[in-house]
């Protein structure tokens, strides 16, 4: 057990030395760093990513900020393995959501683009039935109600302006606005 510990130990010096001079630009330090690291980076990065091919493209993206970064490794703060290992996840991370954020964006633009004419007329038809139910909704509502919801959801208003503006005080606002609202969710069958 002590000797495991004492390897681990005599590692972690080495590796903290061979970053120390890849921050220096030493390519002979990289390579060995690399050859001595490169397996568990690329472990932790297929980990994450399941794929292989994105997993040794991650890896390659994290030996080139090793070694462009390889100058702010801080020994005081934690190990050489920790810090490339948190190099290594993040950068992995990184390419999980940028691939998340690529097919949503190819799922938005195909949504978008197919079926347009269809989608266009739908939607208007749905946006003035909508209308014509709030419109026919609001008419349910008692004349200060109305006024009240207007000024703040079409208006623009904050309560306490709403209240200003009415010249009653902001709990009256409030109540107003909830029991309007509460009327015309049911005017509009929303639950």
């Amino acid at each position: 057990m002590d000797s495991a510990v004492t390897a681990r130990a005599a590692e972690s010096l080495e590796l903290a030395a061979l970053l120390e001079r890849c921050g220096q630009s030493d390519q002979r330090a990289f390579a060995e760093l690399y050859d001595r690291t490169s397996a568990r980076v690329f472990g932790l990065v297929l980990r994450v990513l399941h794929d292989p091919g994105y997993a040794e493209e991650t890896t390659q993206e994290v030996y080139l900020q090793i070694w462009r970064t390889a100058a702010n490794f801080d020994p005081a703060k934690g190990s050489a393995v920790t810090w490339l290992m948190t190099l290594a996840h993040r950068r992995a991370v990184d390419r999980v959501r940028a691939e998340q954020a690529h097919a949503q964006r190819e799922v938005a633009y195909g949504t978008s683009t197919l079926g347009n004419e269809f989608d266009e007329v739908t939607e208007e038809v749905g946006r003035r039935l909508e209308q014509q139910a709030v419109l026919a909704g609001l008419a349910t509502l008692t004349e200060t109600q109305r006024e009240a919801i207007s000024l703040a959801y079409f208006g623009g208003r904050t309560y306490a302006e709403v209240a200003a503006h009415l010249g009653v005080g902001l709990p009256t606002v409030k109540s107003r606005i909830r029991d309007g609202l509460t009327r015309l969710k049911k005017s509009l069958g929303v639950t």
